[in-house]
């Protein structure tokens, strides 16, 4: 009997304390949304994010958190000790913005301009970045009003540089790695969300394993022969060559791979060569990206590319160099973990609303997290319902709805609570 009342009087507590979570959560749902149009109407490109990271700490101080500034050059990481012994969680929110013009009619639409790659550019959270920032500043003043039912410790992360430090700059959730983010004190797990366009608000999509691909820059060089271009004949032309080259990587995608394991992709995009229109020129150059689910298919696709490129050139008379980063890992949902968090999930959205999905050739430096330690990374709905054409992620006329970041809220702050505490 006494057993009994010790579990009725356990699940009364938990109860009332759900909802006194439930309210702080709602109760913070204005301020959340202002801190996301404040990030989207003054956005920083990546290893930038000055202003967003000292806004980011003034909120994290001003709560009695720890908070360490810098890390990753720009960076902002609190801390948050419950009164309780019990293992580390981190949470991750990605403050960097994309070098886009902003073309809507939000009355915080970005106006900001910088520069990028020795061009000026627009600068706009084309990608929700600010909504996981706000997100996450939700999440750190909920939990810091209830330390007290915390066992163990919270890691609050603000990474910059999710899209790609600048050239020749180190950056984003690696450099943190390696600056030691994950240490003292040494997360277990960590967690990171990103709000989607294209799901409904209410929703939430993960997937156990592989979510998101891994993805790599490739940069080819082609050198060919400068001649008037009345006299096509008298060169080695280097724009033909590239098109040549573009349209045999593709055969490797349709041709080579067995697309039946994994999806996989190959894009140029983008080929600068030539001054005039009446010159051929000596040399051209093309940058593009490979999205990968499944490490040995990236090692056939690399090792082709190496193989066919200098070959194609070599045939015309020119020569071609290859160069393939190491770029992001697989952006991988420990398949322990994920079983272990998808009731909470469920519990915050709605069984009904929780959505299996496949894998996407879109990719995340969270991986990086993600290869040192078991993570889960899940997809948030910010699409309007009934929008049937919403505008994707790195596109000018990028919109959420901003009513979905509550459930995000609720969501990590309930993630947390749950992990630490069962």
């Amino acid at each position: 009997m006494k057993k009994y009342k010790a579990l009725l009087f356990l699940l009364v507590s938990i109860t009332g304390f759900s909802q006194q979570l439930n309210k702080d959560c709602e109760a913070i749902e204005q301020k959340v949304i202002e801190w996301r149009r404040d990030f989207h109407q003054n956005p920083e490109l990546s290893n930038r994010e000055f202003k967003t990271a000292k806004k980011i700490a003034k909120h994290l101080k001003s709560l009695g958190i720890e908070t360490q500034e810098n890390v990753a050059k720009t960076g902002v990481v609190g801390i948050l000790k419950g009164k309780k012994p019990g293992k580390v969680i981190a949470l991750r929110a990605d403050i960097d913005a994309l070098p886009v013009v902003e073309r809507n009619d939000l009355a915080f639409k970005s106006t900001v301009k910088s520069t990028y790659l020795g061009k000026e550019v627009g600068v706009m959270h084309a990608c929700g970045h600010d909504t996981h920032t706000a997100i996450l500043m939700g999440v750190a003043e909920v939990l810091s009003k209830h330390k007290d039912k915390i066992k163990g410790t919270v890691k609050f992360i603000f990474q910059p540089a999710e899209e790609g430090a600048p050239e020749g700059e180190e950056g984003g959730a690696e450099l943190m790695v390696k600056e030691g983010v994950l240490r003292n004190p040494d997360v277990d797990a960590i967690f990171g969300l990103h709000i989607s366009s294209g799901l409904d608000v209410g929703t939430i999509s993960y997937k156990p394993g592989g979510i998101m691909a891994a993805s790599q820059t490739f940069r080819i060089k082609v050198k060919g022969k400068q001649s008037h271009g009345s006299r096509p004949w008298a060169s080695i032309d280097p724009i033909m060559i590239s098109a040549k080259i573009i349209d045999a990587l593709q055969t490797i995608i349709s041709r080579e791979v067995d697309l039946t394991n994994e999806g996989a992709v190959i894009t140029v995009g983008k080929i600068d060569a030539g001054v005039r229109s009446n010159i051929i020129p000596e040399s051209a150059e093309m940058i593009g990206t490979i999205r990968t689910l499944d490490y040995g298919m990236q090692k056939q696709i690399n090792d082709r590319m190496k193989e066919m490129v200098p070959a194609i050139a070599k045939s015309y008379r020119a020569e071609a160099t290859i160069e393939i980063e190491k770029g992001y890992p697989i952006t991988y949902n420990n398949i322990k973990l994920t079983k272990q968090v998808l009731p909470t999930l469920q519990n915050m959205a709605g069984k009904d609303n929780v959505k299996l999905i496949k894998a996407i050739t879109g990719a995340e430096d969270f991986s990086f997290f993600q290869k040192e330690i078991p993570g889960f990374y899940f997809f948030l709905g910010g699409k309007t319902k009934g929008n049937k054409n919403p505008y994707p992620h790195h596109t000018p006329d990028f919109q959420i709805d901003e009513s979905g970041m509550l459930l995000g809220v609720k969501t990590m702050t309930q993630l947390t609570l749950d992990y630490l505490n069962n």
